[in-house]
Parts: structure tokens; C-alpha cells; sequence
């Protein structure tokens, strides 16, 4: 009879510490709408970006610039212009008016993106650092790039953290998930 109280205890221990176990799975919140909305907008420049501005008919403005970790670039004759937080379209439209006051009569200006800004990518994966951004790409993509998952990773889903007007963000994501520049993903280590 002594032995059935220790054994109860025992069995009360190990219940107790798996229900803590599985409860600190669940801790983490499910995605901000704005975390998925963000994937829908029209992209916005930020440090990191080169983007191919064109003058037309002004060859000598006609150039790539890199926004600066200001969010500014420097533009010859109007001096810095801020980029950061505007598309590519906006831009267009600053850049004209800046030129139009007292430097071109009716300036032309196109902007495209050269080059995105980088991702990033760490954790449970062969070689985690940074990496070129390219449109339509996935969280699996951008595990593929980094040298696939290492032995112990996570293969179910992963973590990005996001910049989304202005906030730092963070969610769990199927691996199918599209990704932004500037986003840093984490790929979790397994359990078992």
C-alpha cells in the first residue's frame, strides 16, 4: 500500500508537466489582419531599395539611386528627396514637382525598382543571412535559396517578423506564405 501514493504522485507529476508543455505551445497569436493586408498593397521604398529614375529627354538626371538609411535619396539639382514609405508612383510625382519649380518646364519622370531591398533568414536552415528579394516569392522559396531546412528544423511552417506602416510585427506562416523585402524569417527548430 505505501507504494500506491508514490506512484499517484508520479503520475500526477508527469501529467502535470505535459499539460505545461502543451500549453506553452499554444502561447503564440495568430497573425494581425494587417500582417496579411500588407501583402496586397502597392510597395513602398525603403532603405535598401535601388530604384532607376528616368528624365526623359534630361540624360544627365536619367540614374540609379539607392535609398539611403535615411528612407532619402540624393537627386541632382533638387538635393535629398525622401523615399521612404512611398511607391514608386508617388515618387514620380515629388520628383516632377521638385524639378518643375524652377529647373525643367514640364519634367517627365518615371521610376522603377532596380533592385529590392534584401530578406533575411535564420534559424533551422543550412546557411541563414541575406538574401536578394524577388517578386512572387515564398516563405519556401526563400528556405530553398538559404540552402534548404538543416536536420532539425521545423517543416511546417516559420516565423516572419514584417515592417507594416511603421509597426514591427511578427506571425507564424505556412511555408506557401508569399514574403516582402525587409522581412526576416525564422524557421523554428522541432521538438522530436
Amino acid at each position: 500500500m505505501p507504494r500506491k501514493p508514490l506512484s499517484t504522485l508520479r503520475t500526477m507529476i508527469v501529467v502535470a508537466l505535459a499539460a505545461s508543455a502543451l500549453a506553452s505551445c499554444s502561447t503564440y497569436k495568430p497573425v494581425d489582419e494587417s500582417f496579411q493586408a500588407a501583402l496586397t498593397q502597392p510597395y513602398t521604398l525603403d532603405s535598401g531599395d535601388r530604384i532607376r529614375v528616368t528624365v526623359f529627354g534630361q540624360a544627365d538626371l536619367t540614374n540609379s539611386y539607392s535609398v539611403d538609411k535615411a528612407g532619402l535619396i540624393a537627386f541632382p539639382l533638387v538635393g535629398s528627396v525622401e523615399a521612404r514609405g512611398k511607391t514608386p508612383q508617388q515618387l514620380e510625382g515629388v520628383l516632377a514637382q521638385k524639378l518643375k519649380g524652377g529647373y525643367l518646364r514640364n519634367p517627365d519622370v518615371s521610376v522603377e525598382i532596380e533592385r529590392y531591398r534584401p530578406f533575411f533568414i535564420m534559424g533551422e536552415v543550412s546557411q541563414g543571412g541575406q538574401y536578394s528579394y524577388v517578386p512572387g516569392m515564398t516563405v519556401q522559396n526563400a528556405i530553398a535559396i538559404a540552402g534548404g531546412f538543416s536536420p532539425r528544423a521545423l517543416q511546417d511552417n516559420a516565423d516572419i517578423t514584417r515592417q507594416v506602416n511603421g509597426n514591427v510585427m511578427n506571425g507564424r506562416v505556412p511555408l506557401s506564405d508569399p514574403i516582402l523585402p525587409g522581412d526576416t524569417i525564422y524557421v523554428r527548430e522541432r521538438l522530436f
